[in-house]
């Protein structure tokens, strides 16, 4: 069942919260995506099934939540989600971000110290603002004009509004080292048309843990949405250790 949780800006968030063991599975969907997407659903049903707590979730912008996606950044987006995953009371999370959420999923590890014991990427997208774009493109987005590209995977052209980028571009990652210590597992496409699997290995370099594993698919596409995917996916979050 569908929920809503208002935020302090007013805003109402969707969201289905599945009770169970924890730690709570937490899917953050990648850019303009919710949680209507098959592997967030497969997540779920993979959680039910297990006993597991998890947490489904539209960013405010998108999906069922109300908002205006032009006006969205991802530290924005970070401190919605700590905030419903802490008027819920779970104090025990992994999260699984899926290409920008598996960027997410590190600013709000940073935000939730304590509660997020471990991560799980898919074809994770940390700091896509800075090398997802050429210098053209940039003096674009810099300008404070909306940057209109291509969509592979739908008939409409895929948005990059200034504010999102510039928000980005102050949330950068992979150089200056990311602060978390629990499980990491990272699983990328080497077929990826979007985000280079190098940025798997970039970030596993970034990571201060020393339990980083990065799985790589050599026909992964960025979606890693076929069932041999998403049941590597499954069995992934099924392997993490039990936090101590």
């Amino acid at each position: 069942m569908i929920e809503h949780f208002t935020l302090a800006s007013g805003e109402r968030m969707a969201y289905r919260f599945q009770p169970g063991s924890l730690p709570a599975i937490v899917f953050l969907p990648g850019y303009m995506s919710d949680m209507a997407g098959g592997k967030a659903q497969a997540v779920l049903r993979w959680a039910e099934a297990e006993g597991r707590a998890c947490l489904l979730l539209d960013y405010t912008g998108c999906g069922q939540s109300e908002g205006t996606f032009a006006e969205k950044t991802l530290p924005g987006w970070r401190d919605e989600v700590a905030a419903l995953i802490r008027s819920l009371g779970i104090d025990s999370v992994v999260l699984c971000g899926s290409s920008m959420g598996g960027w997410l999923m590190l600013l709000v590890a940073e935000a939730l110290p304590g509660i997020v014991t471990a991560l799980v990427g898919l074809a994770p997208a940390p700091d896509f603002t800075d090398w997802g774009y050429d210098a053209a493109q940039q003096a674009v987005l810099a300008r404070g004009e909306t940057l209109f590209q291509d969509n592979p995977y739908g008939p409409e052209p895929t948005p990059t509004h200034a504010r999102f980028w510039a928000a980005g571009q102050q949330n950068l990652l992979l150089a200056r080292g990311i602060a978390f210590d629990g499980p990491v597992r990272l699983i990328h496409g080497q077929a990826d048309p979007d985000v280079p699997w190098d940025v798997s290995l970039r970030l596993a370099a970034a990571l201060r843990s020393a339990d980083v594993q990065v799985l790589l698919i050599k026909d992964g596409d960025h979606r890693l949405s076929r069932p041999a995917d998403i049941a590597l996916l499954l069995h992934t979050l099924g392997a993490l250790p039990n936090p101590a």
